[in-house]
């Protein structure tokens, strides 16, 4: 069933935490208390917007040899941010795989 219904109550994985209301304003929160790294995988729409309120401090990316179809982008629609690369594997397939800092 498209789309999913809402999550409620507790979350299914570990360390995990369900955000209620605007994602941004929680993020701001979160980054405000002890709690860890915060994690987000695979949500691009989720991403841009935190990026919009530069609420992202690093980018891990792997970046595959090809592309299928035209996707979309992650830094597009204006969004241009200053990012320093601080470290970069490639494995045996061909996938690098590189973490970016925000410079700020």
């Amino acid at each position: 069933m498209w789309p999913p219904a809402p999550l409620t109550g507790s979350l299914p994985w570990p360390n995990s935490i369900l955000l209620d209301g605007d994602a941004a304003s929680q993020v701001a929160r979160l980054k405000q208390e002890p709690v860890g790294d915060l994690t987000i995988l695979g949500s691009g729409e989720l991403v841009r917007s935190l990026m919009a309120a530069s609420l992202i401090d690093e980018f891990f990316l792997m970046i595959h040899r090809f592309v299928l179809g035209s996707g979309r982008r992650l830094f597009g629609d204006g969004a241009h941010p200053s990012l320093r690369l601080v470290d970069a594997i490639t494995t045996t397939k061909g996938v690098v795989m590189a973490t970016y800092e925000r410079v700020r």
